[in-house]
């Protein structure tokens, strides 16, 4: 669905379910001034199309004892389509890897990594990051307090 086949109703829509993913269809419709059945077609419209991917709980890294958030940039040792694919795939697949960007610059991919504490990083990283033959050059940087975190698109 393109930017623009998004109406306002729908931008509303997007804005309350990102603030609060649990609303009924019924509370939903009532904040965005809509009955309940067009406001559960336009929903699922968004939802098939993709504009909605899924639902989720926000956990609190720190109640859940993953204390320490370290942003990665590292370099692919070949840049060519195989290797990229290759190491994207293997990043991928590490749960501690929360997101990863492939980024033009200085580095080839981005991460962004969540894990208990400094020892589990230097774990993850010498046992799990290094040990991937087609990865170098890799900089660590961590954060020191969260300004904002992950918060709603600005639709």
């Amino acid at each position: 669905m393109p930017q623009d086949r998004i109406d306002g109703t729908d931008r509303k829509i997007l804005q309350h379910l990102q603030e609060d993913g649990r609303l009924t269809n019924v509370e939903l419709a009532e904040r965005i001034n809509l009955s309940p059945s067009p406001c559960l077609r336009r929903v699922k419209k968004l939802e098939t199309e993709g504009v909605i991917r899924g639902y989720r709980a926000v956990v609190d890294r720190k109640q859940a004892g993953l204390g320490l958030t370290v942003f990665v940039s590292l370099s692919a040792t070949h840049q060519n389509r195989e290797e990229m694919l290759s190491v994207s795939a293997a990043l991928a697949a590490m749960p501690e890897v929360v997101a990863c960007h492939m980024v033009s610059g200085e580095s080839d991919f981005l991460l962004e990594v969540v894990v208990p504490d400094l020892e589990s990083y230097e774990h993850w990283m010498t046992e799990r990051l290094i040990s991937l033959d087609m990865v170098e050059n890799i900089r660590s940087n961590f954060a020191i307090r969260t300004v904002k975190d992950q918060g709603p698109l600005p639709v």
